[in-house]
């Protein structure tokens, strides 16, 4: 195709960015120092995020193979595929400025560590979810998992003194026993999500949507057993709490900490990143995804893969829901409602096609934060739960209509 806009070339483009980013970060740290802490909060840090950003964008594109030689046209036709892929993310990133305009605390730093740690478990489910996306399928299931894994492991993990105890009589144990009965739990409806889609062809949605109402009705009554009659669980263990409310990095008086969930969460952002770009089965999701016929013809184990896909999926949401049980030092049956659509709807703002076969971990984990980021405001500046609701609903249905229409021609 050829190109009839600005040529620059790749080497400018990218030192353009590279080093406006520089300055910006400079000019980050300058404002953190001398601006007004009673008026401008964190603002200079916020800043020198921006300024990183850009900066490792343009190191990203002077560096990176797959842009070598490959010069930047800049033209109509180039912005308005920028901002058709990122209408929705440029959309939402003025949603947040006009949040600090509104409530300058939103600048704190402690509203972004809290941002990060809300983040850590809805990223996991997302994370897992993705890969029901790349095989242009979905995963209802994923919310009712999460609540499973913590109500199970919060049952089995109270304290001996604790007047409600689910379990009575249950001897003391190792915390990695009952978060691993959670997992493999989650693990056991995944396998099952798995076998309908593969072996039967069952479309996901109506697979994930059958055991979505199994893995609830299991949980609830489970959840219902004597003596707790549905009661909330309380008296959770600290050192189970403590895999979600530790704080590490806390210098007294000058950094208040980072939640010990932001590091999981990194670290499964990091695993999923190799298994998606660098093993055999990633590569085998996104042939699946992009052309189920064309990777049987290839060779590709298409049952296995499959179910693979749900396990390692249910078993991320089963980590997510005994994360987010530590984070809350309890748990019910409802715990858990829902994540799987701001999930599918972090993903799908990130790039995830909902057409199988396109997506990358970088933009799930934007995805991500910025959907976090957008509830967490709306929030702050007092909006209605109500309409909380709907504009979520908006962001969902704009953000499925943008993805559709790019591919709709293919």
């Amino acid at each position: 195709m050829q190109k009839t806009g600005k040529i620059i070339a790749r080497k400018k483009y990218s030192m353009t960015f590279a080093i406006t980013g520089a300055a910006v970060f400079i000019l980050g740290w300058v404002l953190f120092y001398f601006l007004d802490p009673a008026v401008f909060y964190d603002l200079g840090l916020y800043v020198a995020l921006v300024g990183a950003a850009f900066g490792l964008y343009g190191l990203r594109h002077l560096t990176a193979r797959q842009y070598k030689g490959i010069d930047v046209e800049i033209s109509a036709s180039t912005a308005k595929r920028f901002l058709t892929n990122n209408a929705i993310m440029l959309a939402l990133l003025v949603m947040v400025i006009v949040i600090m305009i509104m409530e300058p605390r939103f600048m704190k730093l402690q509203v972004m560590l809290d941002i990060l740690t809300q983040s850590s478990t809805r990223m996991t489910v997302a994370l897992g979810i993705s890969f029901t996306l790349l095989i242009a399928g979905t995963d209802l299931s994923a919310g009712r998992m999460v609540g499973l894994a913590a109500v199970i492991s919060t049952s089995m993990l109270q304290t001996a003194d604790y007047a409600n105890r689910f379990f009575p009589d249950l001897p003391h144990m190792a915390v990695i026993i009952p978060i691993i009965l959670s997992v493999l739990a989650c693990a056991v409806f995944g396998l099952l999500n798995g076998f309908l889609v593969a072996k039967y062809e069952m479309h996901p949605f109506i697979a994930t949507l059958a055991v979505q109402v199994i893995v609830y009705g299991v949980n609830s009554l489970y959840f219902d057993m004597e003596p707790n009659k549905s009661q909330p669980i309380g008296g959770v263990r600290p050192d189970f709490v403590a895999l979600g409310q530790k704080k590490i990095l806390v210098i007294d008086g000058v950094f208040p900490g980072i939640s010990v969930l932001v590091p999981i969460a990194i670290f499964f952002v990091i695993l999923i990143w190799f298994i998606l770009n660098k093993t055999v089965f990633g590569k085998n999701v996104y042939a699946i995804g992009g052309n189920r016929e064309a990777a049987v013809v290839s060779g590709v184990n298409v049952f296995k893969t499959i179910m693979g896909i749900f396990i390692l999926a249910s078993v991320l949401y089963g980590i997510a829901g005994v994360l987010e049980a530590a984070r809350t030092a309890g748990a019910t049956n409802n715990y858990g409602n829902g994540y799987e659509l701001d999930a599918i709807a972090a993903c799908v703002v990130g790039g995830v096609s909902l057409n199988g076969g396109i997506g990358k971990v970088s933009g799930i984990v934007s995805g991500v934060l910025i959907f976090t980021v957008i509830q967490y405001g709306l929030q702050f500046i007092a909006v209605s739960p109500m309409w909380q609701q709907v504009i979520k609903g908006i962001i969902i249905a704009v953000a499925v209509a943008i993805d559709l229409s790019k591919y709709r021609k293919k």
